[in-house]
């Protein structure tokens, strides 16, 4: 059948018959109060309602700000907005076409990948949104690294090739013979959206003409989800943006690390190797310095108390460990300071110290616990007190 645009609800509805269509005039039917504002419905629209995974368009109604198009059960086409527009009056609509395009890009963009998913792989789209910044789309399979590769680049092939985007309103007997994608069961009148060499898909939402008007296909996410997988994808102006921030990023790595932006991953390689034997190096100190704390416990020292800012968890565990063989009270070390807070460990061979640190904790609005004989947690505190307390505790 010959494209053309639905009437439903009494509206006339133009985005079917001109996606790019920005400006209209329509005679407002109704106004009425609507939840925090009003909504409003035309003789005939060119602002699409939410739905087939897109968000309804935004704009203005002679001034006043659409924030957003939705369609109630009847057909009706509500726009939603904060002040009133007059009914039969002659009202000139215009659409945040900025955003509407976007919008037709990514969706446009997401048929060409779903469609190629199931032609190269035979996964079907089980699930998609639209949303502010990125497009995700689930499949019912796994895809590997190269599989996303091969699928970008088949995308973007479609993109080069500039096809008519084609939109028809088969009669029942043409649907029957059709192959095309749905994740739902339509009643009525069927959409079919048509990619030639690409896609087949029933949609009610609007999308660019041509496929050159997408200008990029970028998928920057694959995860596993619900036993299939999630893409994470952006388009044109999107797409650019995405590339824009991270080429701005890459090069303040590229300068920081003095390394040309093609080998900032070695050059981040060779930092991690360095920090590690950086790290090796402080733990052997910090195992020095603490055995030498070990020894400066004076014989029948009833506790012990340590302080340092930025000690290795596993050597303050053997700090603490050693010195319950050497003193039979509280033996604590406590990693931090009075600004930021402490991270503690203590051990006891004799006291019980999961009563001993409620009162550490309400007294120092800390939090922790465990086993009688070792405890840790953090807190907030002045130093002094904390040791005092430590040092004060006696034998139970």
């Amino acid at each position: 059948m010959e494209e053309k645009h639905l009437e439903q609800g009494g509206a006339v509805r133009l985005y079917e018959k001109d996606s790019h269509l920005s400006e209209f005039r329509a005679a407002v039917l109704a106004c009425e109060p609507y939840e925090k504002g009003y909504r409003v419905s035309l003789d005939q629209t060119a602002f699409f309602p939410e739905g087939g995974g897109q968000s309804g368009d935004r704009g203005w109604l002679d001034g006043v700000e659409v924030f957003d198009t939705q369609e109630d059960k009847s057909g009706v086409i509500w726009h939603l907005t904060k002040e009133p527009v007059p009914v039969g009056t002659e009202a000139e609509g215009r659409l945040d076409y900025e955003l509407r395009f976007s919008r037709m890009q990514q969706h446009t963009g997401e048929h060409i990948v779903s469609g190629l998913a199931h032609s190269l792989y035979g996964y079907d789209n089980v699930g998609f949104h639209l949303g502010e910044e990125l497009t995700t789309l689930d499949f019912n399979g796994e895809l590997s690294g190269e599989q996303i590769l091969e699928l970008e680049r088949r995308a973007n092939q479609a993109v080069w090739e500039n096809i008519e985007v084609q939109v028809r309103y088969p009669d029942g007997r043409e649907l029957e013979d059709m192959e095309y994608r749905s994740k739902i069961q339509i009643e009525g009148q069927v959409r079919i959206v048509s990619i030639p060499g690409y896609d087949m898909c029933a949609c009610c939402a609007p999308h660019v003409k041509r496929t050159g008007e997408i200008g990029l296909i970028k998928l920057i996410g694959c995860e596993r989800h619900r036993g299939g997988c999630r893409v994470t994808m952006v388009c044109g102006g999107r797409a650019l943006k995405d590339y824009q921030e991270k080429q701005r990023g890459v090069g303040e790595v590229s300068a920081e690390l003095s390394a040309k932006p093609d080998q900032i991953g070695e050059a981040v390689r060779r930092l991690k190797e360095q920090q590690a034997r950086t790290q090796e190096h402080l733990n052997r100190i910090q195992a020095v310095y603490l055995a030498e704390k070990l020894e400066q416990i004076r014989p029948g020292q009833q506790n012990v108390c340590i302080f340092g800012e930025d000690l290795d968890n596993i050597a303050v565990r053997n700090f603490v460990n050693g010195a319950m063989e050497r003193c039979p009270g509280v033996c604590a070390a406590f990693v931090g300071s009075d600004g930021a807070g402490y991270r503690y460990i203590l051990g006891s061979r004799n006291v019980d110290l999961r009563v001993f640190v409620k009162e550490l904790n309400a007294r120092f609005q800390g939090r922790g616990g465990g086993k009688p004989e070792m405890v840790q947690g953090s807190l907030t505190g002045n130093r002094d007190e904390i040791e005092k307390m430590i040092m004060e505790e006696q034998k139970r």
